[in-house]
């Protein structure tokens, strides 16, 4: 099990928030610069959670699957799924497991789509995830990574003034989140290397909350006019350097290879 657990409760309780909201909305524009809506296809989505990712491409007319290795999120995104029409509840099967046997729990499937976000931190190798997310993905498909910025890591001690951990960081890549675990950041370089080792190619790359991430956990989102200017800024601060590079997330887009 990833070291995600400890802090699944806390997670919980966040979503909904400005932090949870940016996050989502960012990676759902970005990754629909990718998949054209003319062409529905088969999406896995790992360590998909409480699915907020699930229902959007599936309310898109794509094949979703949902894995992932918590009965709670499940549980909550089974509840989601409820209050969506039929033609929506019928694109979408859910899996529960761990993410690094997903060859095994899918076989003999293969995914035009692969999402893996906001996972990779919750594992002191990455490699056998990565490995799954390689073995999962059909030849010509595109794979979608949602990871902490390892190359920014100094950003969020620094700017409150945490100077130990802030100088920590400049040479390192763990780190203890907002929900309490102790987690491991991506270096942009690194992580483009690992997955060309897999036969996956980095095709472009966008940063997530550039702006926002060091508001309040239990920040409000705020009313619809202020969010679509802040979401603006976000998501062009997310596409341009060199903003892009300093923040708090990475979303890596990739094609399989061969």
């Amino acid at each position: 099990m990833s070291g995600f657990t400890p802090g699944e409760d806390r997670w919980r309780s966040r979503l909904g928030t400005l932090r949870q909201v940016v996050r989502q909305e960012l990676v759902t524009r970005q990754l629909a610069h990718h998949l054209p809506d003319a062409e529905p296809g088969d999406v896995l989505d790992l360590g998909c959670g409480q699915g907020t990712q699930v229902l959007a491409l599936a309310r898109r007319g794509h094949r979703v699957t949902g894995l992932d290795a918590s009965p709670a999120l499940l549980g909550d995104l089974r509840a989601a799924l409820e209050t969506e029409p039929p033609e929506v509840r019928e694109h979408v099967r859910l899996v529960e497991g761990d993410v690094r046997e997903a060859a095994r729990l899918l076989a003999p499937s293969r995914f035009g789509v692969v999402l893996c976000h906001g996972v990779l931190m919750y594992f002191a190798d990455p490699g056998p995830v990565l490995d799954a997310v390689a073995g999962v993905t059909a030849p010509g498909g595109l794979v979608s990574l949602l990871v902490r910025n390892g190359d920014a890591l100094a950003m969020r001690p620094g700017l409150k003034g945490d100077w130990a951990a802030a100088a920590d960081a400049f040479d390192g890549t763990a780190y203890r989140n907002r929900i309490g675990v102790d987690a491991r950041a991506d270096r942009l370089a690194d992580l483009t290397a690992s997955l060309a080792e897999r036969g996956l190619a980095r095709i472009a790359w966008y940063g997530v909350r550039v702006f926002t991430d060091t508001a309040a956990d239990d920040a409000p989102v705020p009313g619809p006019e202020r969010l679509d200017a802040l979401l603006a800024c976000e998501e062009r601060a997310g596409r341009t350097d060199p903003y892009r590079g300093v923040a708090a997330l990475l979303h890596v887009i990739a094609r399989r290879t061969g």
